[in-house]
C-alpha cells in the first residue's frame, strides 16, 4: 500500500475532512466530481484512466481495474488490456465490488455489494448487481421497498441485548 495515502487518509480522518483524500485521489490524476465519498483506495497504476462524477459513493473494499495482462497467452506479441472506467452522476457503488476497464457508469446507477462489473451501462435509475452483474432493479421499486427501513444515520441507536444480538431503533425526536 502507498505510504502517502495512508498519510492523507489519517490525515482526512484525524481532521474530519474527506476532500483529503479526494484531493489526494486528485493529485494522482483520478477525475473526481464534488460532494463524492469514496472509502477504499481507488487508485490503480494507471490512476488517469479513472473518472468519477459529482455525488458519487464508493463503499469499502472496492477495487478498479483498469488493465490485466492475460491477452499475452492468447496474443504473445501484446502483453496488457488496458481501458478507461468512468462513473457517472449520483451513483452508489457498494462495498467489495469489482469494476473492470473499459466499464463506464451512467448517471444514476446503484452497483449492489459484490458485484462485478464487465460492461457498460447507459441505463439511468437502474441497480446493477451480481458477477457477472445485470440489472437487479430499479430505484422506484427500491425506494418503496426500503422506505419504511430509511433512516438517518445519527438517529439510529444500537441496544445490545443479553444474548449478544442488537436491537436497531430509531431514535425519536
Amino acid at each position: 500500500m502507498d505510504f502517502l495515502y495512508i498519510l492523507y487518509k489519517i490525515k482526512s480522518k484525524i481532521f474530519r475532512n474527506i476532500e483529503i483524500i479526494i484531493d489526494y485521489y486528485r493529485k494522482k490524476g483520478v477525475k473526481i466530481g464534488d460532494n463524492c465519498l469514496i472509502c477504499s483506495n481507488i487508485l490503480t497504476k494507471e490512476p488517469k484512466l479513472i473518472s468519477i462524477g459529482s455525488n458519487v459513493t464508493i463503499s469499502v473494499n472496492v477495487a478498479f481495474v483498469t488493465h490485466d495482462n492475460s491477452i499475452k497467452l492468447i496474443l504473445p506479441d501484446k502483453s496488457d488490456l488496458f481501458g478507461t472506467i468512468s462513473i457517472g452522476d449520483n451513483c452508489f457503488v457498494g462495498e467489495n465490488s469489482l469494476i473492470l476497464y473499459g466499464c463506464n457508469i451512467g448517471n444514476n446507477v446503484i452497483i449492489a455489494a459484490g458485484s462485478v462489473v464487465t460492461k457498460s451501462w447507459s441505463e439511468e435509475n437502474i441497480i446493477i448487481g451480481g458477477n457477472p452483474a445485470r440489472k437487479i432493479g430499479d430505484w422506484e421499486t427500491f425506494r418503496r421497498k426500503s422506505k419504511d427501513f430509511a433512516v438517518l444515520r445519527h438517529d439510529v441507536i444500537l441496544e445490545e441485548n443479553p444474548d449478544n444480538t442488537f436491537l436497531i431503533r430509531r431514535q425519536c425526536k
